[in-house]
């Protein structure tokens, strides 16, 4: 069955203020060359339809006014 991995996050022209702050304690560690750290979320799913995978980001694993996604599907060996 098709594994089907989502990535979402808030997309570029929006401040992620999670990602800042990560940023921020990242600095305060001595990792002083990290630039622009963005937080966001993976979904994983099989199923027998990827086919649907924009359709179920649209509707519900996304915030498409917000966030972007990126869709990966590979096949689950075994």
């Amino acid at each position: 069955m098709p594994k089907v991995t989502v990535t979402v996050t808030l997309k570029p022209s929006l401040l992620d203020a999670q990602g800042r702050t990560i940023q921020e304690a990242l600095h305060s560690l001595g990792y002083t060359d990290v630039k622009n750290v963005r937080v966001g979320k993976v979904i994983e799913l099989e199923t027998q339809t990827p086919a649907d995978a924009t359709a179920m980001c649209e509707k519900l694993l996304a915030n498409p006014v917000m966030e972007s996604y990126r869709i990966e599907v590979a096949e689950v060996e075994g």
